[in-house]
């Protein structure tokens, strides 16, 4: 699919992975519809890309009211819906039972789920039947686009919850990818391993360097823009369908 005037959602694009993806995308020639809670740096984002070809929406993407409204207001706006790059979702690591042996409470367990998987298919759901309207070019109506991480293959300590979550959108991407065949729409998985978003460059640079000594080739934090383009990629290549793609340097992690 060619990006040049078509509609892109993003969500957890005003910054890191999606923030990046979001000037990968309108560099291309797509509109941009930012999914995010941080209003500041959503207003940032649409700035630099152009109050024309951008908004920002405050979306909980857990929510399915807060979703479906923003989805009517994306299409409203622009008029339709090509793209959706899921990079919204948190990572707070959590062991099962603490030092004490209490167990984790099932709240932050249901929390995490709730926005990294539910919410990337509660977003796919709304964003699919807007794509469905579409008409078809060269077999296709829509991308969609999903983050997991190299933790949904090997989990570290306190991971459970996060892997999980993980594990469940590499899951998903296939059967979603089928599912959504017979409208035109494919469906693809970036894997990121460690990768230098604002969070990882704001810590201590012995920190950095020692993430970066873990990772095989090249020994670096992968670079947001990196994501970026990967996403660029597969809204490009038309015959990428129902695949998950490890960006990540040949890492493997390890239990800690």
């Amino acid at each position: 699919m060619e990006l040049t005037n078509k509609v892109a959602i993003v969500t957890g694009g005003a910054s890191g992975l999606g923030r990046a993806t979001t000037d990968v995308l309108a560099a291309g020639g797509a509109k941009i519809a930012i999914f995010d809670l941080n209003a500041e740096l959503g207003a940032e984002a649409v700035k630099a890309l152009g109050e024309d070809k951008a908004g920002f929406w405050s979306v909980d993407v857990a929510s399915a009211e807060s979703v479906e409204a923003a989805v009517a207001a994306v299409v409203e706006k622009f008029g339709r819906i090509d793209v959706l790059v899921n990079c919204a979702g948190v990572g707070p690591a959590k062991k099962i039972i603490d030092r004490d042996n209490n167990p984790m409470p099932l709240e932050d367990f249901s929390k995490l789920i709730g926005i990294n998987l539910t919410g990337s298919f509660n977003v796919a759901r709304c964003c699919a039947a807007e794509m469905a309207k579409n008409d078809l070019v060269d077999g296709e109506r829509g991308v969609i686009i999903h983050t997991a991480s190299v933790a949904a293959y090997e989990g570290q300590v306190g991971q459970c919850a996060y892997s999980a979550s993980k594990g469940g959108i590499v899951g998903m991407t296939l059967p979603m990818a089928r599912d959504l065949a017979k409208v035109g729409i494919r469906v693809n998985t970036i894997a990121p391993g460690i990768m230098g978003t604002p969070l990882l460059r704001g810590m201590p640079q012995k920190v950095q360097d020692s993430l970066a000594a873990t990772v095989p080739n090249p020994s670096r934090l992968g670079e947001p823009n990196e994501f970026g383009r990967l996403a660029g990629h597969m809204v490009e290549n038309g015959y990428m369908n129902g695949e998950t793609v490890r960006l990540d340097g040949a890492i493997r992690m390890q239990p800690r």
